[in-house]
């Protein structure tokens, strides 16, 4: 473990300044009912969005990942399905992973040893999470869709390993800079049972076709009481009812970014993260060390 430690310490990189926003920073997610910006911290938390096809969780979705890869204190890792719903980000995350299970499980495996391993150094040091003045980048995985690698692609057993390597990410990573963001389009008891929505601090629904989907992304009764996705008119696109820690659902409309934006925030923070030494494709062990000295 000391040989480790030291070895992790002597890569720590020298401070640069930093260009964009912080990932330390709440995330600009849209406006709600009475046009007032709706921002939420991401750091120390995770975050579900779910909706029908077409209800807008892709918008929902960039925002959330724009902030990510023009924030050059953090790792960018996504995960994409269907391939080219994030794919206009690939160019910005240090790692991509496409329409392979096997490759999803291999990349969730780096991630919880990358976790333990972070953990293990917190234990020593006798902290309980990592801080800004370590240095130490957050990782933000962005997993989407939820449903092609839990229960389409690959073997019943490759599913299950997926989802248990998620759920794990989920609960434990967070103290840890593991910042898990899981987007699906099939709202399902079997997609996402109460046992791992529960672990996540925000919940974003946008349209679901019934209460019952709309509880199982809010939290079972929620629609009973006037917070219900269903509610909201499918021509409404990206209107949802966002749940954050502690709170009641907040019916909001997630900022729009064309796909013209999308690209022109993909390649500056492209040319920002090149500029600010982030090699990408890099070992997440090539950081550095909660408490470590340069």
């Amino acid at each position: 473990m000391a040989r480790w430690v030291d070895e992790y310490r002597a890569h720590r990189r020298e401070h640069r300044a930093e260009v964009g926003p912080s990932i330390w920073e709440p995330i600009h997610l849209g406006t709600d009912e009475d046009g007032r910006p709706v921002r939420v911290p991401l750091m120390y938390r995770n975050m579900l969005l779910a909706g029908e096809p077409g209800a807008g969780k892709s918008v929902g979705l960039n925002n959330i990942v724009a902030h990510a890869a023009l924030a050059t204190d953090c790792r960018l890792w996504l995960f994409d399905g269907k391939i080219v719903e994030l794919g206009l980000w690939r160019g910005c995350a240090d790692r991509f992973v496409a329409n392979d299970l096997s490759d999803a499980i291999s990349a969730l495996l780096d991630l919880q040893s990358e976790m333990d391993q972070r953990y293990a150094v917190l234990d020593d040091e006798r902290r309980r999470k990592i801080a800004p003045a370590d240095g130490v980048p957050p990782v933000v995985v962005v997993l989407d869709e939820l449903a092609y690698f839990s229960a389409t692609a690959g073997t019943k057993r490759e599913q299950e390993a997926f989802s248990v390597l998620v759920r794990d990410l989920v609960a434990r990573g967070r103290a840890a800079g593991i910042i898990v963001v899981a987007a699906t389009q099939r709202p399902s008891a079997d997609i996402i049972p109460t046992s791992l929505r529960d672990l996540f601090g925000y919940r974003w629904a946008f349209r679901c076709t019934t209460d019952t989907s709309s509880d199982i992304v809010l939290g079972h009764g929620w629609a009973s009481r006037g917070h219900s996705a269903a509610s909201v008119a499918p021509e409404a696109k990206g209107i949802g009812f966002l749940l954050a820690e502690g709170g009641i659902p907040r019916r909001i409309k997630a900022a729009h970014l064309s796909d013209a934006q999308v690209y022109a925030l993909a390649e500056r923070a492209a040319l920002g993260r090149l500029a600010a030494g982030i090699a990408l494709g890099q070992d997440l062990d090539d950081t550095t060390a909660p408490g470590g000295t340069s």
